[in-house]
């Protein structure tokens, strides 16, 4: 009788060991727990002790979640959307990375050969030392141009635009060649100590100046590591925009209402007449930037 009874309640019945919570009928198990433990990245010497905090969050977004279905907020045309759009990109970035696998850890060879291609950011890295005046770039007049341009100091121009009431701030910074786009590092090196420039960031402008230049090289030894793992992630990337443009050789893609494909390349657009060449860097210039982050 009680078995009959069991299977026809139609009732879904938990496997043993599995269900840690139940709130409202609602279970929460042990596999919810697990994901958490890993998304968490908790160490295994702490997971017990961290299983009992976390499953009472599960517990308490349990309850949230059953209050936002009661008042149909998963039934919410934005709240609809995100789910959506989350899930297609999870699914999209889980296809990419079976195609990229796991890349063939670079030879040594290739590791050596990067680190001599890339001076700059290795055997002969410099460290800049700088001071600079930050204002605002609607601020940057003609009138304050020209008075810039005339003076020889960083302390001269920041006395000129006290006189005039022009708002500035100070700071020093400190840059590493590694950390910036090679042609920016080449006209740094190709200035004198105390010599003026000017570099446009949008809304706001830093007249700079460069107050030290120091030799900070890194040995082969010491950079790869960040090289190696640099040129991992490049393979997969490598791999998965070739898996791309399989698949847009493949589809039939067509634009409607009036947008049409972009073109294959697209002048980048000029830098101000101020800004050193490459304050805006290229894809390469940051691919290589994030191998060199070496302090």
């Amino acid at each position: 009788m009680v078995l009959g009874l069991s299977a026809c309640s139609g009732k879904k019945e938990s496997k043993p060991g599995q269900a840690l919570a139940s709130v409202n009928g609602e279970e929460i198990t042990i596999l919810q727990l697990n994901d958490e433990l890993q998304r968490a990245n908790v160490p295994t010497a702490q997971q017990e002790a961290a299983s009992t905090q976390i499953l009472e969050s599960l517990i308490d977004r349990q309850l949230v979640l059953n209050e936002a279905v009661k008042e149909k907020l998963d039934r919410d045309p934005q709240i609809v959307r995100t789910i959506e759009r989350a899930k297609s990109m999870l699914l999209a970035q889980a296809y990419l990375q079976k195609k990229v696998g796991t890349p063939a850890r670079p030879t040594r060879a290739e590791v050596e050969a990067y680190y001599n291609q890339h001076p700059g950011f290795f055997s002969a890295r410099k460290v800049f030392e700088m001071r600079q005046l930050v204002m605002a770039s609607k601020d940057i007049s003609p009138d304050v141009k020209a008075a810039i341009d005339s003076v020889k100091t960083l302390e001269e121009a920041a006395t000129w635009l006290d006189e005039h009431k022009v708002g500035f701030t100070r700071a020093q910074l400190v840059r590493a060649s590694s950390d910036l786009p090679v042609p920016l590092t080449e006209k740094l090196l190709g200035l004198s100590k105390g010599q003026l420039f000017i570099i446009n960031e949008g809304e706001r402008s830093l007249l700079v100046t460069i107050t030290d230049v120091k030799d900070a090289p890194a040995t082969l030894a010491q950079a790869a590591p960040q090289i190696e793992q640099f040129l991992i992630n490049k393979k997969g990337k490598d791999i998965a925009d070739a898996e791309l443009a399989r698949l847009r050789t493949a589809a039939k893609i067509e634009y409607l209402n009036g947008r049409k494909a972009p073109a294959k390349a697209e002048a980048a657009p000029a830098a101000a007449a101020s800004e050193p060449a490459a304050a805006k860097p290229n894809a390469e210039d940051q691919n290589a930037r994030g191998v060199a982050g070496l302090k």
